[in-house]
């Protein structure tokens, strides 16, 4: 059995990630996971052929961007603290980096020997920017949270002088693209442009101010006649350089999450970033409306599931409306296309997955924290909370089991829904009959090697796979009295997640150790494993598409989406 990679693009913030995203391509993007720490920057190397990148601790790592494996080129510490921006020489070979250190603030160097080719200096605080003039003779420019810019020559790079135009931090410096000028963008507000040569102040762009709030990025055009800039007003702005006049405000919306953190003018494309992660594409003819935004997952995903909608096209939309007020623990479809969800707010919820939208009549509040939900045909739901296994109908509660000899962590109704399967803390696994608007208890119970961790019905409902703490999943045959079917070891940490494959001979599994199997009912030795699914965090949650196409999630906040040859 092998595997290949694809990747949907769903998700644009990453920790300790880097993301590739071709900017006419919407659906799919590449990860660089190479990083220990949290990414901070990353910048192309103009040939293209490497990427720069660098993390909290001060790392800068080089990489190859023409492979698919990204093989590390260079690997340097020009300072103990965080990497805040990097700059690149025209002709690829010298890179300056600034930020957070704790005896200097930036350093330039070869970017193949790591050599040092100038001196970063002038800055009494956090240099927040960097910049290098793409035309001969180089010049450097930095702007710092003390609030000057530093203009240099070289190389190698020495202080010529500071700027102290701007009454607060300087957030971004950037050169035009022809080199005869450079700005730099405040959180005063204000942008201001130099000539690039001689660092002479210009002017200003907009008089007194170009920004109510702070500006936190400026980019150029190809031409260098324009740019765009990005600020915490929820605007972003396109500015005519010569005239120093606004020619279009981008207006993009009113919520605290619309402030605009980043832009970037590639070739005819205007882009930005806002504070909630989104990728806004501007329109110049609709500037109160992006024509197209990207949106995806900034913080860990905890769950997935796939509606029988196989849509395979990476586009994804929120939906609208106040949903749950914390994290969201568990998903599952029922048969009328509603979204099935619980959450640590003590809420199950029903969304209709054509209408996108929260609707407070569709909440049930539980008596405890659910855990875990699965559904079934005829309306039903089970919901597994601290000290209590809730069955519903119709969103409705119609039975509770309390006063539980045993801690629940995980359950699975059958999808005939007659039969509703519970797996606790001690290890066991109890039955319960689903009679009218009730469970009965059964009286039986199947052992699992450790505490249950997750449990699924095969689609056909002729399986029952449960996981547990002690890094084996036990499949159990539905017909023959729940008797033990097959033991699969192959984990070395604790088994998390589980999901079955739509042909019900396949089901797949992810661990703590950073693995996902997909497994052969049959033969327990017929595997095929996927170490480092996501390389720094363990997989959180697993869903087919089809049976040859496996979708996995992690807390990296990205999805990924694996096609499988058996």
């Amino acid at each position: 059995m092998t595997y290949e990679l694809s990747l949907y693009l769903g998700v644009f913030m990453y920790c300790k990630m880097c993301e590739l995203e071709p900017v006419l391509t919407f659906k799919f993007s590449d990860i660089y996971t190479e990083h220990p720490h949290q990414v901070t920057v990353a910048k192309y190397a103009p040939s293209g052929f490497y990427i720069a990148s660098g993390d909290v601790s001060g790392k800068i790592r080089i990489w190859d961007t023409t492979q698919k494996e990204h093989l590390l080129k260079y690997e340097y510490q020009p300072f103990g603290g965080k990497i805040k921006d990097i700059a690149w020489t025209e002709d690829s070979k010298r890179i300056a980096c600034v930020g957070e250190g704790r005896e200097k603030f930036g350093a330039v160097f070869l970017w193949d020997t790591g050599s040092s080719v100038g001196e970063i200096s002038g800055h009494s605080k956090i240099i927040n920017s960097v910049d290098i003039k793409q035309t001969r003779p180089y010049r450097l420019i930095t702007g710092s949270d003390d609030n000057c810019g530093a203009f240099f020559e070289g190389p190698p790079f020495k202080f010529k002088f500071s700027s102290t135009d701007h009454s607060r931090f300087v957030n971004c410096v950037r050169f035009s693209p022809d080199g005869n000028r450079f700005c730099t963008a405040g959180a005063d507000g204000q942008i201001f442009l130099y000539d690039g040569k001689t660092g002479e102040k210009l002017g200003a762009l907009g008089g007194a101010k170009a920004h109510e709030g702070g500006v936190y990025a400026v980019s150029w055009s190809p031409d260098s006649s324009q740019l765009i800039s990005a600020s915490g007003d929820k605007t972003v702005k396109l500015w005519d350089v010569g005239t120093s006049m606004a020619l279009t405000t981008f207006n993009m919306g009113g919520d605290v999450m619309d402030q605009q953190l980043g832009c970037l003018w590639q070739k005819d494309h205007l882009l930005s970033i806002s504070l909630s992660g989104y990728i806004n594409y501007l329109d110049k003819s609709n500037p109160d409306r992006p024509f197209r935004t990207i949106k995806g997952h900034s913080k860990s995903i905890q769950s997935l599931t796939v509606h029988k909608n196989k849509g395979r096209t990476g586009e994804n939309d929120c939906f609208s409306g106040k949903g749950h007020s914390n994290l969201v623990t568990k998903m599952a479809v029922d048969e009328a296309d509603q979204l099935v969800t619980c959450s640590m707010d003590d809420t199950v919820r029903f969304t209709s997955v054509t209408k996108k939208e929260y609707s407070a009549s569709n909440l049930v509040k539980m008596d405890f924290q659910p855990k875990h939900v699965s559904v079934a045909t005829g309306g039903l739901t089970l919901a597994v909370c601290i000290g209590q296994v809730v069955l519903l109908k119709d969103q409705k509660k119609v039975f509770t089991l309390d006063s539980l000899d045993y801690e629940p962590e995980a359950g699975a109704i059958h999808p005939g829904g007659s039969t509703a399967a519970v797996g606790g803390a001690d290890g066991k696994v109890r039955l319960y009959s689903v009679q009218g608007n009730t469970l009965k208890d059964e009286g039986k119970s199947m052992e699992a090697k450790g505490p249950v961790t997750d449990m699924a019905y095969s689609k056909d409902g002729a399986y029952l796979a449960v996981t547990d703490e002690k890094k084996v999943v036990t499949v159990f045959t539905v017909a023959d009295d729940y008797s033990v079917k097959n033991d699969f070891y192959g984990h070395h940490a604790k088994v998390v997640t589980l999901a079955w494959s739509p042909d019900n001979e396949h089901f797949a599994s992810g661990g703590m150790d950073m693995m996902v199997y997909v497994w052969t009912v049959n033969d327990a030795d017929k595997r095929l494993k996927i170490p480092d699914a996501h390389r720094l965090h363990h997989v959180s949650g697993l869903a087919w598409i089809d049976e040859h196409t496996l979708v996995t999630t992690s807390h990296d906040a990205s999805i990924k989406q694996w096609t499988l040859k058996f």
